[in-house]
């Protein structure tokens, strides 16, 4: 089997239980937990296909990331205190499936010929718009919008899909070392809580008193 496929896969069922964990933790009900996990898994690759003209998009084309999606949902819903026991291995599954999306993201668009913002964005987006819709459902500002690294990660290891392919680098160097920056940078990220930088409103408030 195709390590890029298992990692997919990997990538895929640590997004469905963050989803759902979203769900649980806001007191929602199976239907609104499986919802949550299902649309955090798979919705990023979905709205890429759309917006590429690859339709059916990937999840009904291969109902495995479906049943993946399903399955942890349940799973989560009915045990979430395990999940929440070992919350930091579920960070480390996040970042690993966070940087295998963006390289099949960025990969796929390149496949359709799309230029360096179009491919960059549908990395970024394979990797970040299912959460966005999680948070957004959930009544949470969505996390690429607050200050952590993560979609600026995901935006570093697109922009290096883009170049090592423009020098013709083997595929599976690229899809490697793209992935691997990403995966690294979330990780940094999590472990010395780099951030980016926000406006300071506290000297603006100063200045207008």
């Amino acid at each position: 089997m195709d390590l890029l496929y298992v990692l997919d896969l990997i990538g895929t069922a640590a997004f469905a239980v963050s989803g759902a964990l979203a769900g649980v933790r806001r007191q929602m009900d199976l239907l609104g937990v499986l919802v949550l996990g299902i649309v955090t898994a798979i919705g990023g690759g979905t709205l890429r296909d759309i917006l590429l003209g690859d339709t059916p998009p990937f999840c009904l084309k291969n109902e495995t990331y479906l049943y993946v999606s399903i399955t942890f949902a349940l799973i989560t819903f009915f045990a979430h205190h395990i999940f929440d026991r070992y919350s930091n291995a579920l960070l480390y599954f996040d970042a690993v499936g966070l940087g295998t999306f963006v390289v099949i993201g960025t990969g796929k668009a390149l496949d359709f010929n799309t230029g360096f913002i179009g491919a960059v964005t549908m990395g970024v987006m394979t990797a970040t718009a299912g959460g966005v819709i999680r948070d957004m459902l959930s009544s949470q500002v969505p996390l690429i919008l607050r200050k952590e690294i993560y979609a600026s990660a995901c935006l570093a290891g697109g922009i290096l899909f883009y170049l090592l392919t423009l020098l013709d680098w083997p595929h599976s160097t690229v899809m490697l070392l793209a992935a691997t920056l990403v995966v690294g940078l979330r990780l940094l990220a999590i472990r010395h809580n780099w951030a980016l930088p926000t406006a300071n409103l506290a000297s603006t408030r100063h200045k207008e008193n």
